[in-house]
């Protein structure tokens, strides 16, 4: 079995479901008392907060990477980083490393594809819901990505730093994110992807209709099929 490496913190509610689904699956797939080989690096997600709200991407992308390369130099075998907007600093992390860096991205894709679906929604923070660094990957890929309007991305990145991040699920946010999903589903979404670890917290597939694309449950099953292939 190969050492999977969670750069996590980030936040640290969401790491808790990433070392859960990769204990869980591996459980599942060889039985008896096995369990997944990790290694996690948990950084303070105040400090790359800090960096995100000032636009200083470059300062984050030092942290992440040498937080990634410490992991790499522990023994793990591929790097995860557990949050899909500091996927935007993936390539500067992957250019540091010798190991693999498996991008949430290219595992939400190869889901949809398997699905069936080509025009889906996007829920995330601002960041990925409005720049490229994520969208691009899937747009590449042919499919249509669709967001909320401005008012609404605003209402989610609250929900999602100033409620999930911190452990808080209120019933009126998720009734919000429901209607949300409703108004894309409206304009053609045939599916919805939770891109932020933290949705997923709130919002699950007994809540809607739409089907529903976890980014935390297929980056996690994603990694620990690496780690038996």
């Amino acid at each position: 079995m190969k050492t999977i490496g969670l750069l996590g913190g980030m936040s640290w509610e969401s790491t808790v479901t990433y070392y859960q689904l990769l204990n869980e699956t591996i459980k599942e797939r060889l039985g008896g008392l096995h369990s997944a080989k990790i290694l996690l690096y948990s950084v303070d997600f105040e400090e790359i907060e800090a960096c995100q709200s000032s636009g200083d991407w470059d300062r984050s992308a030092r942290i992440l990477g040498d937080a990634a390369l410490g992991l790499e130099r522990a023994g793990a075998d591929m790097i995860l980083i557990c949050t899909n907007t500091m996927h935007k600093v993936a390539p500067q992390i992957q250019a540091r490393l010798h190991v693999p860096l498996l991008h949430i991205a290219d595992a939400t894709a190869d889901a949809l594809e398997k699905a069936g679906v080509s025009k889906v929604a996007l829920l995330g923070t601002k960041y990925t819901m409005c720049q490229d660094f994520y969208k691009s990957r899937l747009i590449d890929r042919g499919f249509t990505v669709l967001i909320p309007d401005g008012t609404d991305v605003e209402l989610v990145n609250h929900v999602i730093f100033d409620e999930l991040c911190l452990g808080v699920l209120k019933p009126e946010s998720k009734a919000e994110f429901l209607r949300i999903i409703g108004d894309l589903a409206a304009q053609g979404a045939q599916g919805v992807i939770l891109g932020c670890t933290e949705i997923g917290l709130l919002i699950s597939q007994a809540d809607t209709d739409l089907p529903v694309f976890d980014t935390t449950l297929i980056h996690a099953k994603r990694a620990a099929e690496l780690a038996l292939s």
